[in-house]
């Protein structure tokens, strides 16, 4: 069996896909699987270090907003999308999988379109709730189209099957313990907060969360685990001056990133943060209560979509960034911390959306079509 995935940009795209190939080669040793991606996406980082066979193929994708640099900047994509085509069929022909698999980002267009056209069987998956460009132009033409949550239908050409697998999850979120992850913390009996912005991080938010500790040091009670990102690391401290926070006061753990978050999620009693595909499946299968502050500067506004799916089942709060205050944000956290009961409910809610066997799920599928 040979399996060709095809993914990039961000890792919600890139994780699934390595989420799944682990799934695929546990049950199949003999499975040989190789990824394409772009030389100068993260893929080429992530892809290799979790033990895969990386080919690169150069995709550019297209700048929405009008402006000369981005305008260039379209030209050059122009050129490098009529050149993956070609690139594209190469690296099936060399290759030879029984199968192609997508899970977003621009280089899974060319390859699962050509990989089609060639007669090779392909399946995408789409993480988010409005689903991107390049799903919407696959699910004319792939033979199986996987999607995470049921709303996402909705934004999908009419007249074909649609399969609701979820996103999968590591099973360390699954599994983790919330009494010995509050204990290896020294939470106690505090309400913990965990709080970050993604790996690079997100000014607003940081300034938010913030003036959110100068409330917290104030009221007392309240463990915080924020993670800064690696770009605004440097500046965070400056933030926390202009807030009086004292960061050296017990009750904060303030790092560049989180990564012990199965650990993280399950002492936590709440998470702020950005709305990620990803982030919200681990934050359903945690069951854990939460702030969502959708980034506005993605493809769509898909993180807003995808914040809004679980604000409407009741199992998280929505703040957009353009209202996003440290005040706003405060307040909104300290009427939570006064009803735990809400935000119990939030988690029982969340958790009831969860998808745990997304992983056996879109096995499924993929065996399924092989064997047909």
């Amino acid at each position: 069996m040979r399996i060709l995935f095809a993914c990039g940009g961000t890792a919600g795209h890139i994780n699934p896909a390595i989420a799944v190939a682990n799934f695929i080669k546990a049950r199949h040793p003999e499975a040989e699987i190789l990824f394409a991606g772009n030389p100068k996406g993260m893929e080429a980082r992530l892809v290799p270090k979790a033990g895969f066979a990386f080919a690169p193929i150069e995709i550019m994708g297209f700048q929405r907003k009008l402006t000369w640099f981005n305008v260039r900047y379209n030209f050059r994509s122009v050129g490098c999308l009529m050149l993956s085509w070609g690139r594209a069929k190469k690296l099936i022909r060399d290759f030879a999988p029984d199968m192609i698999v997508g899970t977003g980002g621009y280089v899974s267009g060319p390859i699962l379109r050509e990989g089609a056209k060639l007669g090779v069987k392909t399946v995408t998956h789409e993480s988010n709730a409005f689903p991107g460009v390049t799903t919407k132009v696959l699910a004319r033409t792939a033979d199986k189209v996987l999607i995470s949550v049921e709303e996402a239908k909705r934004y999908l050409p009419r007249g074909r099957e649609y399969i609701v697998t979820g996103n999968p999850v590591r099973e360390e979120i699954l599994f983790a313990d919330r009494e010995k992850a509050r204990k290896k913390f020294g939470v106690g009996d505090r309400v913990c907060i965990v709080s970050f912005g993604g790996s690079l991080g997100a000014r607003r938010l940081n300034e938010a969360v913030a003036g959110l500790m100068a409330w917290e040091q104030r009221r007392g009670g309240v463990f915080h685990i924020h993670a800064t990102g690696s770009i605004e690391k440097d500046r965070f401290p400056q933030m926390l001056a202009a807030a009086g926070v004292d960061p050296r006061a017990p009750g904060l753990d303030i790092r560049t990133y989180i990564d012990d978050m199965p650990d993280c999620l399950a002492a936590a009693d709440l998470v702020i943060s950005r709305s990620g595909a990803m982030t919200l499946s681990e934050l359903e299968a945690s069951g854990t209560a939460s702030v969502l502050i959708p980034s506005p500067n993605v493809a769509e506004n898909h993180q807003y979509h995808n914040a809004m799916v679980l604000a409407e089942h009741d199992a998280a709060v929505v703040i957009e960034e353009k209202d996003l205050t440290p005040e706003r944000l405060s307040g909104r956290v300290e009427e939570l911390c006064r009803d735990p009961q809400t935000l119990r409910r939030l988690g029982r809610n969340a958790q009831a959306m969860a998808i745990i066997d997304a992983n056996e799920r879109i096995y499924s599928e993929i065996m399924a079509l092989y064997k047909a």
